[in-house]
């Protein structure tokens, strides 16, 4: 199930904040059209930690209803309280999505035996099966591998999104974990590394604006073609640097708004991209093709 390039969705939202799924359904359309293996609704690209309970459930089911089957529909469920993960992944599965990802508890900044209590208790309580997230730089607190490798003996425990960037971490839960769970990169700039060493795709953000190429160069380094994939990545580059200058998702959709594929809007207390970075935002954005000229 999850595999390739995985893309972390944005959420469209209308001139007054408010979820545009029309647009949505639209976004959907075009990333399956360019091949995108899987997608993420309602994670930290696409504002999760925003959106109400209501939000939430129209979100993932018009996400599942327009994907009808063709691609995997994975919800992000996670927050700070165990509880209301469990009633947010309860509502994920009743949606139709296929899959949680759920990060580790921010802000609380649980003990290592406190994150495995939380995610045995997810699991249990879920008729989906659960994708691990760690992202130590976004919830100042690390899921260790010693952890990762008790939680992969939970049948409902499947794959890991690992996004520290850290190729020691990737080869470790590889190692230790790797065959009994699917290990995902969650770091577009490192992610090629990631596979060529036996991570099975990525969660991506760049996916967002280059899903075709996303695809194109996960099914090179899966498919044993390392150096067109590493040829890929290394034009995207620039984008991986533009897409990391202010807080994600501020950056990325701005970058799928300025493509017309939705609107502008962002909710607080993240604001729209700062003009000062948007020349070279467009300028790489030509670049790459998916930008028409001034």
């Amino acid at each position: 199930m999850f595999q390739g390039s995985i893309v972390a969705l944005v959420t469209p939202m209308d001139e007054a904040g408010e979820l545009d799924l029309e647009a949505l359904r639209s976004l959907i359309s075009w990333h399956l059209e360019q091949g995108s293996d899987a997608l993420v609704v309602a994670g930290t690209t696409g504002e999760g930690a925003t959106l109400t309970d209501d939000e939430f459930g129209q979100l993932v089911a018009a996400a599942v209803e327009q994907v009808a089957g063709r691609v995997p529909v994975v919800a992000g469920t996670g927050c700070v309280d165990t509880a209301r993960v469990i009633h947010l992944t309860r509502m994920a599965s009743a949606a139709g999505a296929e899959a949680a990802l759920v990060v580790t508890p921010y802000y609380v900044r649980p003990m290592q035996s406190g994150l495995e209590a939380h995610y045995r208790a997810v699991a249990e309580a879920s008729d989906i099966p659960l994708v691990l997230y760690n992202v130590p730089s976004r919830t100042a607190v690390d899921l260790l591998p010693d952890t990762v490798a008790r939680l992969a003996g939970h049948d409902n425990i499947v794959a890991i999104k690992e996004a520290s960037g850290d190729m020691q971490r990737i080869d470790e839960l590889l190692e230790r974990c790797g065959h009994r769970m699917t290990v995902l990169s969650g770091d577009d700039p490192s992610c090629l590394q990631a596979m060529t060493r036996g991570a099975r795709g990525v969660v991506s953000v760049a996916a967002n604006v280059v899903p075709a190429r996303f695809h194109a160069m996960c099914a090179d380094a899966l498919g044993g073609q390392a150096a067109r994939a590493a040829e890929v990545n290394a034009e995207l580059g620039a984008l991986y640097r533009i897409l990391a200058v202010e807080s994600n998702p501020i950056p990325v959709k701005w970058a799928v708004s300025e493509m017309g594929r939705i609107g502008p809007a962002i909710r607080l207390p993240l604001l729209p991209f700062a003009e000062t970075h948007r020349k070279v935002a467009r300028d790489c954005l030509r670049e790459l093709g998916v930008l028409g000229a001034p």
